[in-house]
């Protein structure tokens, strides 16, 4: 059904902005007057950006997105409203007048229209992909089955908290680095491209011999300023075609096998799949979803093919009879302190707990570890552009230092 926004008067005149849903805009007026409210304005949206050969579009339209925090917090009110024993349409309804983000609370519109229709929570939510996941409907869909729907709601803002917060660590963490690499290369440019032929002009003029440091700086600097255009367009060409690569099946298990394989960065990457896979493992299990369900959900969202067929053979193995713990024991990318843990849980019947204490492990772990690596990496950086600025200056000094030797 069509969402409308609207812009009416109030019985004391006072203007009033919402979104109504409605076969047609006719409808959408009668329903304004009905609810004792003067339509003024009433034209059609939408849950998403319009297409751009549809038209043109705005550019805050382009620029707005829906953050995860904001979903969190969505999920949060929704399971107070239903915990208190609000109907959930009348939840859905609460809710929407508290969403500031239009595109939510048109989407969420939506979604209410949907349930009063008659449709499950889960089906109304599942029209929405790119808002709600796959793990989030799944869980809303256990949630709806155990009716403890206010409880698996809990539990997903939860989810969505954490991982909002654990990413900002993250960014915070990165955010330094990052800035000070792109300013270095920028100034590193600048000076080999502007600064050095300038100062190098003059060797050239003397017809002096210069030495290979020197030459080797003047043809740098000569095909940076010349050809800098083609390194950009080489870059970018590069980054056009392994995401192309990565599109395909072998190509994505080569990347996954690369990210997990490489020094320093692969340890953190494996580390962070587990995480991943106790942490979403064990919410689903808590919501109710049944361990075969639960592990072909996780499958989806660890983000590494490799990952994913050590769990579709965990299932072939659960479904043969065995454990959880002994299939993933015949994988390198589980340790065997995870294995060991998961075997414990299943044995004491609290799998669940064990898989988000194994989560909360590891985050830290992660966590301590990008903290090591970027309190290393700014001062590596340093030297590193150090190393640089020195090689430019002493290849500027040699000629120098030649003439004055000749003078004398």
């Amino acid at each position: 059904m069509p969402v409308y926004e609207y812009t009416a008067l109030d019985g004391s005149g006072k203007s009033v902005n919402g979104i109504i849903d409605a076969d047609s805009p006719v409808a959408a007026r009668q329903r304004l007057r009905g609810s004792g409210i003067f339509p003024v304005d009433v034209k059609e949206t939408s849950s998403r950006p319009r297409d751009l050969r549809s038209g043109p579009v705005s550019v805050s339209a382009l620029l707005k997105r829906i953050k995860l925090g904001e979903v969190s917090v969505a999920t949060r009110q929704l399971s107070i409203l239903l915990g208190a024993g609000v109907p959930l349409v009348a939840s859905l309804e609460a809710l929407i007048s508290q969403i500031s983000n239009s595109l939510l609370k048109k989407s969420m519109a939506q979604i209410k229209e949907s349930v009063n229709e008659g449709n499950s929570l889960t089906y109304a939510l599942s029209s929405h992909p790119r808002i709600f996941s796959n793990v989030y409907v799944n869980m809303v869909r256990a949630g709806e089955a155990s009716g403890s729907l206010d409880v698996v709601l809990e539990r997903l803002a939860d989810l969505g908290e954490h991982q909002q917060a654990l990413r900002g660590r993250f960014k915070a963490a990165l955010a330094y680095p990052v800035f000070m690499f792109f300013i270095g290369t920028l100034v590193l440019f600048f000076l080999i491209t502007f600064i050095v032929p300038n100062i190098t002009q003059i060797f050239r003029e003397m017809h002096q011999t210069l030495p290979i440091p020197t030459v080797v700086l003047i043809n740098v600097s000569n095909f940076l300023k010349s050809f800098w255009w083609v390194i950009m367009l080489a870059a970018a060409a590069g980054i056009v075609i392994i995401r192309q690569l990565k599109n395909t099946p072998r190509g994505r298990y080569v990347w996954d096998e690369v990210k997990l394989r490489i020094p320093v960065l692969g340890p953190i990457n494996n580390k962070m799949a587990v995480a991943r896979f106790g942490r979403t493992l064990g919410s689903l299990l808590k919501a109710g979803v049944p361990l075969i369900s639960a592990l072909q959900i996780v499958r989806n969202i660890v983000d590494n093919v490799i990952i994913a067929d050590v769990i579709d053979n965990t299932v072939d193995e659960i479904q043969a009879g065995k454990s959880l713990a002994s299939p993933l024991a015949q994988s390198r990318w589980f340790p065997s302190i995870v294995v060991q843990m998961i075997s414990v849980g299943e044995q004491s019947g609290e799998l669940e707990a064990m898989l988000s204490k194994i989560a909360d492990t590891y985050d830290r772990d992660v966590e301590s570890q990008i903290m090591a690596m970027t309190s290393m990496l700014e001062p590596a950086m340093i030297l590193v552009m150090g190393l640089i600025v020195g090689c430019i200056v002493i290849s500027i000094l040699l000629p120098i230092f030649e003439m004055n030797q000749m003078i004398r």
